[in-house]
């Protein structure tokens, strides 16, 4: 007997693989098996669609010599400040478009794992494409590649790594915050991974460039083993290290399922991953596994500033009339993409959260879907209402300028009651005081209420 899935459960998967679901896709899903759903979430990511913008006049420098110029270089770095916005922008709205959910909610996810930035905007999109296109892949491949990008090379100085003076940043970070963890190697170990970076560089147009004559060519020992190794040795050294598939294992747990480990599910992920690195088969033993789908995982995590963005996004569409105003909020919540806080990433978790961004939060459905008004409950109706209009009295630096699409919500919940909104657009229980707050509403439109649920301190958690 095929089990359908419950739409809740629908709800919670694919806020977990994307941002969000509408009604009738729900509905129609819930006709449906857990296994099926899941499969067809793989197959719509099958195919990589890298993110292009226009640089092509920054690819005229990068292909002369003029770029060495000092006027050509300050024009170039101008060109690219303005085309990282673009940049920006673009994977906004990838995020908010692609029918590829998993490969891109994976591209954000992986994004603050090889953490990196550039002032290059060719070469930061290029290393957000290798992000894209290795997101479900082999993991041992993924890290190769990354090791040998440009953006990544300037950032943790891999250029300046040579064998008169290692440099060991990336050595160090490889291990630190990219595959082990702190606290499972040595410092020698560092020393002598670093010697086998030695020659990673690249050429104008970001290509890998290996330079043999500022590459250690000596023995280097490291996890007690001794030979001649190169960068990608060091890295298959470190896979054979169960730690790393751990490692990896909880940070997918912690993204996709909850921030409080359950170290016996990361040891079933564990038993998955560890030996082939096979990232696909690693998330889809997660989406179908049943603990996946427990109460306690259900609303367990605050959405981060991006999430929370393109989530309100998903139910009502809506777009800024100028771009710029959608990057002083990412800045002012806390999680700008290209720019991250340093090499460790955001934090997450409760940190998305503080006296300054729930404010936001709370005022932000009103700013962007309906220009700053909300509708306004009885007096004394409950002691709710008092957070509420501590929110409201806020004002912040610019006045945020948007065209929604209420036309779209208006068809997705057409058919749903009133009551049965808060199903739809919140992903966990409204707690009691909550409730009084929302039966005391004059709800004059499925709008208003809407814009009134995604008001909610429980809208911040998925």
């Amino acid at each position: 007997m095929i089990r359908l899935m419950k739409r809740k459960h629908i709800q919670h998967l694919f806020w977990r693989v994307g941002f969000g679901i509408l009604p009738e896709a729900n509905d129609t899903l819930s006709k449906k098996s857990k296994k099926a759903i899941v499969n067809q979430i793989f197959k719509d990511s099958q195919y990589v669609i890298p993110l292009k913008i226009d640089t092509s006049e920054i690819d005229k420098f990068l292909n002369s010599d003029q770029v060495m110029v000092a006027e050509n270089r300050k024009k170039l770095q101008k060109l690219s400040r303005e085309k990282t916005i673009d940049l920006n922008v673009s994977w906004i709205n990838r995020l908010k478009h692609s029918e590829a959910i998993l490969r891109e909610k994976m591209t954000l996810f992986w994004a603050n794992v090889f953490v990196c930035e550039d002032n290059n905007v060719v070469y930061i999109q290029q290393f957000n494409n290798t992000l894209r296109q290795h997101a479900l892949g082999h993991f041992g491949d993924f890290v190769k590649a990354i090791s040998k990008e440009a953006a990544m090379t300037k950032y943790l100085n891999t250029k300046q790594n040579r064998k008169q003076s290692p440099n060991e940043n990336f050595a160090r970070e490889l291990m630190e915050l990219f595959t082990l963890g702190e606290g499972h190697y040595t410092e020698e170990d560092i020393k002598e991974s670093a010697r086998a970076f030695t020659g990673y560089s690249h050429n104008l147009k970001g290509e890998f460039v290996f330079r043999n004559r500022t590459h250690d060519i000596g023995n280097k020992t490291f996890f007690g083993k001794t030979g001649n190794f190169t960068g990608d040795d060091i890295i298959d050294i470190i896979l054979e290290e169960k730690q790393c598939a751990k490692y990896i294992c909880e940070k997918v747990y912690r993204y996709f399922v909850n921030d409080t480990i359950n170290e016996n599910h990361v040891n079933e992920m564990v038993a998955v991953f560890y030996g082939d690195y096979d990232i696909e088969k690693l998330m889809r033993f997660v989406l179908l596994s049943d603990w996946f789908y427990d109460e306690e995982n259900m609303g367990s995590k605050i959405k981060s500033p991006i999430e929370f963005l393109v989530g309100m996004n998903t139910i009502v569409p809506f777009t800024f009339q100028n771009k710029k105003q959608l990057l002083y909020l990412q800045k002012q919540l806390g999680q700008m993409l290209l720019h991250p806080p340093n090499v460790a990433g955001w934090k997450g978790g409760k940190s998305w959260i503080d006296s300054n961004t729930v404010v936001l939060r709370l005022k932000l459905p009103s700013l962007i879907l309906n220009n700053a008004y909300i509708s306004k409950a009885k007096n004394n109706a409950s002691d709710f209402k008092e957070t509420k209009k501590a929110a409201f009295k806020k004002q912040y630096g610019r006045f945020i300028k948007t065209v929604a699409n209420w036309e779209v919500f208006n068809t997705n919940f057409d058919e749903v009651t009133m009551e049965a909104m808060d199903e739809y657009i919140l992903n966990c229980d409204i707690q009691k005081e909550a409730r009084v707050y929302l039966n005391t509403l004059d709800k004059g439109s499925k709008q208003e209420y809407c814009i009134q649920l995604m008001s909610l301190p429980e809208y911040q958690m998925c």
